[in-house]
């Protein structure tokens, strides 16, 4: 079995997704795993995903560990959430100020199952916005 290749994600679905959230939480993680939770919304600009100024414990985690989580919560109970994974670039704002911008990895939408699918053990379901390989 050879080694899996990683797809791309497909930013004019995401981008049309995006319509739909209008806010997201951020999650890292410091050197003990701990995840950090913050409120931000993101906008989709040039294939990155600018999530504005960030604040000090943010900035500390990103420091050690660019993999980044930001997930937009659904709409509706039984909705879809979007989940986007990608990797942290933080550039200097002035006056001791940071910005964040996420370059998407994974994107996907995602929900609990509510099919006969569930029977056979599928708990999800997915919508995976990545383009052909």
């Amino acid at each position: 079995m050879g080694a899996k290749t990683a797809k791309k994600v497909d930013l004019e679905r995401l981008a049309a997704a995006l319509a739909d959230f209008p806010f997201a939480y951020l999650v890292t993680v410091d050197d003990g795993y701990h995840a950090h939770t913050v409120t931000v919304e993101p906008v989709l600009r040039d294939a990155r995903l600018d999530v504005g100024l960030i604040g000090g414990r943010t900035r500390k985690n990103l420091a050690d560990h660019r993999d980044v989580t930001l997930l937009w919560p659904p709409s509706e109970a039984g909705g879809y959430s979007l989940i986007v994974d990608g990797r942290a670039e933080v550039t200097d704002a002035g006056d001791e100020s940071v910005r964040l911008e996420v370059v998407p990895t994974r994107a996907l939408l995602h929900r609990e199952a509510d099919s006969p699918s569930v029977a056979r053990g599928c708990l999800h379901d997915c919508v995976v916005f990545s383009l052909p390989a």
